[in-house]
């Protein structure tokens, strides 16, 4: 994917039951679906993090499908948008 003006970044924090539940296993694999690039980590406070970049709608459809995948444990959601900087080139889990 290359990144243009039209691309975004999107960070965002995720709370309630969703370490320890394969939450970031099931992003990894959800975004294999998807024209996006990014990362999923756990954080020491008990949310995860997710950064991810590429087109608006798509990223949009990408988070929808994590949300409702994953809907059972997510309590609260936090985005941040800003501008895609193109560091990614794929989705990963972070340790």
């Amino acid at each position: 994917m290359t990144t243009d003006a039209a691309n975004e970044r999107r960070t965002v924090h995720y709370s309630g039951r969703v370490q320890g539940v394969g939450f970031r296993y099931a992003a990894r694999a959800t975004a294999g679906g998807y024209e996006v690039t990014g990362s999923v980590q756990n954080l020491d406070d008990g949310r995860v993090r997710m950064v991810v970049e590429g087109q608006k709608d798509e990223i949009e459809r990408f988070l929808a499908a994590v949300a409702e995948r994953m809907s059972g444990y997510i309590r609260n959601v936090e985005m941040h948008r800003s501008s895609a900087n193109g560091e990614f080139t794929g989705f990963s889990i972070e340790h």
